[in-house]
């Protein structure tokens, strides 16, 4: 799945406003500042606050 850079840039958490990063795994993107995450579903992302789920904390992720 290819979420366009360009997209990336301007999408932000719409809880905080914070700049989001695509997952490893590509399957969300989370937010930097809040730690929700985002899912993706059908290459298409869900961002919605009441779909996200709080990432736990491990350091670097």
């Amino acid at each position: 799945m290819d979420i366009p850079k360009y997209a990336l840039d301007i999408l932000v958490c719409p809880v905080c406003k914070s700049r989001v990063e695509l997952l490893p795994e590509e399957s969300g993107l989370k937010c930097l500042s809040c730690r929700r995450v985002y899912p993706i579903r059908d290459e298409i992302p869900v961002m919605l606050p009441e779909e996200a789920k709080i990432a736990e904390d491990h350091g670097n992720e």
